[in-house]
């Protein structure tokens, strides 16, 4: 039995970061797969298992825009906000027109990805019962069907949500827009693949009921091209580079 999926994903606005850019924000031509891992965690994630991306269609025109907003440069503490729950008087509050900053973005607009992907077992926590992919299955599918998510899915950033999600048997590249189509194949260059951090998704302190994790990340990139629209991510996969 086959544990793969086929979605597609539309919306608004997209921004994939390029980490080279550090103040302003620049977004990447096609959704890196990190990305796309977290905006699929948002529908169902546990820690046995992991969302491997397949295959990326790109549908509509590679079209950015520029803008410039108003954000919030600080965070609230966690530290404050444990505070004002043992009543000590910590104030968790961000005041925004104390830490306001303006940002410019180059971001993409109206965007259509078909996303083929599947998932595997990690080993940490995994239930002992010999069907546990068959029961992700089924949980993961279900929640697809009825568009059910945990938080709001986003493309790159938050405030970019995902307009629409649907779970489909095929994808019909025959509505790649001819505009994809004309670019025929296209390299990217070097782009994100996934941040990979070094607990592993362990906690360091080994105690699952009271979990520290390790801030300590390294970025993976990868070089993939897209040929008519398509990026095949299992091809590229094997040249991962840290």
């Amino acid at each position: 039995m086959s544990y793969g999926f086929k979605i597609m994903v539309e919306g608004d606005y997209a921004c994939f970061t390029r980490p080279e850019f550090k103040v302003e924000r620049v977004s990447y031509d096609v959704p890196p797969p990190g990305a796309l891992e977290g905006m699929l965690k948002s529908v169902y994630w546990k820690p046995a298992i992991r969302y491997v991306i397949d295959k990326i269609i790109v549908f509509q025109p590679i079209n950015f825009m520029n803008v410039r907003r108003n954000e919030v440069k600080d965070k609230v503490l966690y530290s404050a906000v444990r505070g004002q729950m043992k009543q000590k008087g910590s104030d968790p509050c961000i005041y925004t027109s104390e830490c306001r900053s303006q940002r410019a973005s180059m971001i993409l607009k109206n965007v259509k990805y078909g996303i083929e992907f599947h998932f595997e077992l990690t080993g940490i926590r995994n239930e002992r019962e010999e069907d546990a992919e068959k029961k992700h299955y089924s949980i993961i599918k279900r929640r697809l069907e009825k568009g059910q998510f945990y938080r709001t899915p986003c493309l790159g950033c938050s405030e970019f949500p995902v307009k629409r999600m649907e779970l489909v048997d095929e994808f019909d590249e025959n509505l790649v827009s001819d505009a994809v189509i004309e670019m025929g194949e296209v390299d990217f260059g070097y782009m994100s693949y996934r941040v990979a951090f070094e607990d592993g998704g362990r906690p360091v302190n080994g105690d699952w009921d009271d979990p520290k994790y390790s801030d300590r990340a390294s970025t993976i990139y990868y070089r993939p091209h897209m040929v008519n629209g398509v990026i095949d991510v299992r091809k590229y996969r094997e040249e991962l580079k840290c």
